[in-house]
């Protein structure tokens, strides 16, 4: 009976991971969430057939090979944690370079090079840490995304693999005799996964999930409502709420009166953006790069600038100010002040 029910699990959870694979290269093949995501779900879904019983003795050396890419497959769920919480995340050439050690490592244990204990533990701990960064990553983000569906349904896909990640792992350092990926138990979970983010794939719009661009020639969905954007702009721009201190979308919601739920649709629906941390930078960001380009804040340190729109301190101020610039603010005050010197006697002419 348990053997039946581990292949009839094995089976379903497969064809909903190929689908979701093929669902997002066809709709979202752009965005770098969806291709780590479609990576994933292929090697989870050749990890299923590898470890079915007996498929291992059949294949023989090949199995090696399969096994090895399913260990890398544990940096390609991280990647794909990064990517769905962080829309500016990018790959870089070391994740390549760390995934390929990875995958040695597997191959190693495989074809029975070095020492096969050592290699073992070292692969469980690997499946240890990557799983236990991503749902740390899900864990400290997850508020500031404002598109509710997307919001929760990132924190089911992330602490879900991850805690099925997490026991893999743990039956790794115990040894032979903990759990295995094929018992009926670890095989129904990755279906139950599966089946949940297929429906809702299959179910809601797409851009609730990935950030898509909306095709030519398509209206928007109908804004929030107009009082209410404006009023929040305006808390915003002449209240400079941005400037309190550690302030989070729930005090954002109490200050104006409203239910967490509704500020989020607020500035999601209304101003478009579908992070609070971002919705915050472009005022503090604003206010920055006005003081910088001021003749008379010449002398003022970059520090206490930032400081007083509201960053909490240099170092996530300077990346958000070259995201949004493309230049550090000592480059931008520099030329922005060059320009005003330039552009004072002919003010001076023109009056």
């Amino acid at each position: 009976m348990a053997g039946a029910l581990d292949l009839l699990f094995r089976g379903g959870a497969g064809v909903l991971l190929l689908l979701l694979a093929f669902r997002l290269m066809r709709d979202f093949a752009r965005v770098t969430a969806a291709r780590a995501g479609a990576a994933f779900a292929l090697g989870v879904a050749a990890l299923l057939v590898c470890s079915a019983p007996g498929v291992h003795e059949a294949l023989g050396p090949f199995a090696a090979p399969v096994l090895a890419l399913a260990a890398g497959n544990n940096l390609v769920f991280w990647l794909f944690a990064g990517a769905l919480f962080d829309e500016e995340f990018r790959f870089r050439p070391w994740h390549g370079a760390a995934w390929g050690l990875v995958v040695a490592l597997g191959l190693a244990h495989g074809f029975g090079f070095g020492p096969a204990e050592l290699l073992r533990r070292l692969l469980a701990l690997q499946t240890l840490g990557f799983s236990l960064a991503a749902a740390a990553m899900a864990l400290a983000s997850w508020r500031a995304d404002l598109v509710e569906r997307r919001r929760r349904l990132r924190l089911f896909v992330v602490l879900a693999a991850a805690g099925h990640t997490v026991t893999s792992g743990l039956a790794g350092l115990i040894g032979p005799g903990g759990p295995a990926l094929s018992d009926p138990l670890g095989t129904g979970a990755i279906l139950a996964i599966a089946a949940v983010v297929a429906a809702t794939l299959l179910r809601v719009d797409g851009a609730s999930l990935f950030p898509v661009a909306a095709p030519a020639g398509v209206a928007p969905a109908p804004a929030a409502d107009p009082a209410a954007v404006a009023a929040l702009e305006r808390a915003m721009t002449v209240e400079r709420l941005y400037r309190q201190e550690g302030l989070t979308i729930g005090r954002l919601a109490q200050a104006r009166g409203m239910p967490e739920y509704r500020m989020r649709r607020l500035i999601n629906q209304g101003l478009g953006y579908r992070n609070f941390t971002a919705f915050l930078n472009h005022y503090r960001l604003g206010e920055v790069k006005a003081a910088l380009a001021d003749p008379e804040q010449a002398a003022v340190p970059i520090l206490t600038l930032a400081l007083d729109a509201g960053f909490n301190s240099l170092g996530p101020f300077n990346r958000a100010f070259r995201v949004e610039t493309g230049m550090t603010p000592s480059d931008f005050r520099r030329v922005a002040l060059a320009d005003s010197r330039i552009g004072q006697p002919a003010r001076r002419r023109g009056g």
